[in-house]
């Protein structure tokens, strides 16, 4: 059992949850919790950690039964966790990455690409989101949250897992091989010319979402197609980013849908 939070591999853990380029330089990220365990892919687990409470309560045998694992005392669990309530279970997983061919490989796909998204939260709900409604990949450009940040991984549910995403070097770059590829690009932007609902989704098409706080730069804008909005009520200026995302994702999901009765 490990009972000091000076211990090499405690600190290693911390780097991993607190840095981006400790987790770029090793390919590795951590992920908490019972269910993010079970559905992480087991040839990707690197390693294990329990609190010693955890190993000890019968119900969770089962789930560890013929794994190598680290207990963790629980007050250095309690150090080493990113929740305020750690459910006792963390492990190392194995960072997936896909190239560009992989993520725009669908010819009649859904994307969103996302621009200068801070909020790891807002990041790890798209994801979520885009599971839901069928997106095809998800595009981030250099200066969106990382998405091996423990709380996009928390916010993403499991979805992490099983969405194609890219980082892009270079957005506009990739922007303009996703036009290439015949992929329409549509700006959620407040001042858009066109209702959201109004629009056709049913072929390929891209959700440009940019920055909480200050939308798409004006080189995404004019990479777009289109400017779309969503029309609201009351006093609001804009919605959060990953809820705007949601309603455009799932207007077009059920667009697809109605095409396939």
């Amino acid at each position: 059992m490990i009972t000091s939070t000076s211990n090499p591999q405690v600190k290693s853990l911390i780097q991993l949850m607190q840095k981006a380029r400790a987790r770029r330089e090793r390919g590795l990220y951590v992920v908490e919790g019972v269910r993010m365990f079970r559905e992480a892919p087991a040839d990707r687990i690197e390693g294990i950690y329990v609190s010693e409470s955890f190993e000890r309560q019968s119900e969770n045998r089962e789930l560890l039964d013929g794994k190598r694992y680290e207990v963790l005392s629980d007050k250095v669990y309690h150090f080493v966790s990113d929740t305020k309530t750690p459910q006792g279970i963390l492990c190392l997983v194995r960072m997936r990455e896909y190239s560009e061919e992989e993520v725009l490989a669908d010819e009649n796909g859904m994307w969103l690409v996302l621009e200068s998204m801070q909020d790891p939260g807002n990041l790890g709900t798209a994801f979520r989101s885009g599971e839901g409604a069928g997106i095809a990949g998800i595009i981030l450009d250099a200066t969106t949250a990382d998405p091996y940040n423990p709380k996009t991984i928390r916010s993403t549910m499991g979805s992490i897992y099983r969405v194609p995403f890219l980082v892009s070097k270079d957005l506009l770059d990739t922007l303009k091989t996703m036009h290439l590829r015949g992929i329409r690009i549509l700006a959620a932007h407040a001042e858009g010319s066109a209702c959201y609902s109004e629009e056709d989704y049913t072929g390929a098409t891209a959700f440009l979402i940019g920055n909480e706080g200050n939308g798409l730069s004006e080189a995404a804008l004019a990479a777009a197609d289109e400017r779309i909005c969503i029309p609201m009520r009351g006093q609001l200026e804009s919605l959060n980013a990953s809820t705007a995302a949601a309603i455009l994702l799932y207007e077009a999901d059920r667009q697809r849908r109605q095409g396939e009765v």
